[in-house]
């Protein structure tokens, strides 16, 4: 381990028990033992390394050899907003600023009578045994140092609770900015999300950086998902050049459930996706996809986990990236079908255009199946521009660039077209289409 890992690892934990120092009697609560277990999970994992089977193609020890602002103040305003181009909606819109909730720049519209949307830190001075009754139940089983982290740091974020029978008119859409303009800063956001009985929600994440210091978000999101609900849920990166982001989403879907899940990555230095589905209940379904743009020397890094553990459910994946440059790509997808889950249906598909000999791309599908009643499938491609599909463009008087930049469109939009959020959609399309054409 590099001495520069050992110094960032020590300093963490130093602070954490700085900070706790200084608590009083909430060192004694149900939500600072559970970020104490977290803390003490870290300390035994520490930072993976390409040791990892998990993180053997993904080599952490850039993004820990230097020191962030974990606690840096921020006077972002609406001006600065206007630079990131975000697009307007009629939504419920919470915004976080190295992540924290900034109520000044954030609208919530939805009626609160009917539905529970704010800042996780409200959230706990309100009503803390409800919180804490939430916070890590779906990821304290995991076995990953960043999220462990994450949860013994976590201090703010976004807390949404829906009742049963709910149908959720205006979509949820949290910002997370890295104001990066002055310092190295870092954030650690935690979602938790509970979605009830036959209720519906659309939640979007979108992560976006200001300024050209180096910036480091470690995500968690927490989403519960009870009978009968439906939940599609985006995420959106367009963050900086130097900007390292790992996330982790983690969802428990109930009997009858339907999840949606589409996450896209258009630029960061290094970034590293797990999406983590535990399909616990029956004739349940979830659809997962994913779309990724690196270049220059980016890394995007998508893990995700689909784990039936009750029958009759089924799970459908989706992945495509274009890689250019010396960029490089990795797709980890994981089936689980348990001896349990009898008449699953599981799908995965990674599909990939490399568009540089300096590419390159690591795929790894795996099936694991201990139910013999079954339907399974999993494929990954890469490989070039279809030549004879370009040929045929030209000899109609179209242009090299813009022929190549309308076939990678084409080959994004089996992903795209499922974003259901409008102004997410078109959003993603004008800039898919800018970035298409940079180059």
């Amino acid at each position: 381990m590099s001495t520069e890992t050992i110094d960032l690892k020590t300093r963490l934990i130093t602070d954490f028990h700085a900070r706790e120092a200084v608590m009083n009697g909430e060192a004694s609560s149900e939500f600072h033992q559970k970020k104490r277990a977290g803390l003490a999970r870290f300390e035994q994992l520490g930072f993976p390394t390409i040791k990892h089977e998990e993180w053997k193609y993904s080599n952490v020890r850039d993004l820990i050899s230097v020191s962030y602002d974990f606690n840096a103040e921020s006077s972002i305003g609406l001006a600065e907003l206007e630079d990131l181009k975000v697009p307007a909606q009629q939504a419920n819109i919470l915004y976080f600023v190295n992540g924290r909730y900034n109520a000044e720049l954030s609208t919530i519209i939805s009626p609160v009578e009917k539905i529970t949307i704010s800042s996780l830190a409200d959230a706990y001075k309100n009503d803390p045994a409800r919180v804490a009754s939430y916070f890590n139940e779906l990821t304290k089983d995991a076995d990953d140092a960043f999220t462990a982290l994450n949860t013994a740091f976590t201090q703010d974020g976004v807390f949404v609770h829906i009742p049963d029978n709910q149908s959720v008119e205006h979509p949820i859409i949290l910002r997370f900015v890295s104001d990066a303009r002055e310092k190295n800063v870092g954030s650690q956001p935690r979602n938790i999300i509970s979605v009830g009985k036959n209720s519906h929600v659309k939640i979007a994440e979108a992560f976006r950086t200001l300024g050209e210091q180096r910036s480091f978000t470690n995500a968690v999101t927490e989403i519960n998902v009870a009978q009968e609900a439906n939940v599609q849920y985006y995420k959106v990166q367009n963050e900086s050049e130097n900007a390292y982001h790992i996330g982790t989403t983690q969802v428990r879907m109930a009997d009858r459930s339907h999840f949606y899940a589409g996450t896209v990555t258009l630029n960061g230095k290094f970034t590293r996706n797990n999406l983590n589905i535990v399909l616990d209940g029956e004739h349940c379904d979830a659809h997962m996809y994913g779309l990724y743009f690196p270049d220059g020397s980016q890394h995007v890094d998508n893990h995700t986990v689909a784990d039936h553990q009750k029958p009759n459910s089924e799970s459908n994946e989706l992945y495509k990236g274009i890689l250019r440059d010396k960029s490089k790509g990795v797709f980890n997808g994981k089936i689980f079908v348990r001896p349990d889950a009898q008449k699953t249906n599981a799908f995965q598909s990674c599909k990939n255009i490399v568009l540089s000999p300096d590419a390159s791309m690591n795929t790894k599908p795996q099936l694991e199946i201990f139910a013999d009643d079954v339907k399974c499938s999993h494929g990954t491609t890469t490989g070039q521009i279809d030549e004879e599909a370009l040929f045929y463009m030209r000899s109609r008087g179209i242009s090299q660039p813009e022929a190549m930049s309308l076939l990678m469109f084409a080959f994004c939009a089996d992903v795209v077209s499922q974003i259901k959020i409008d102004s997410v959609r078109e959003y993603l399309e004008n800039v898919i289409t800018q970035k298409l054409a940079s180059k």
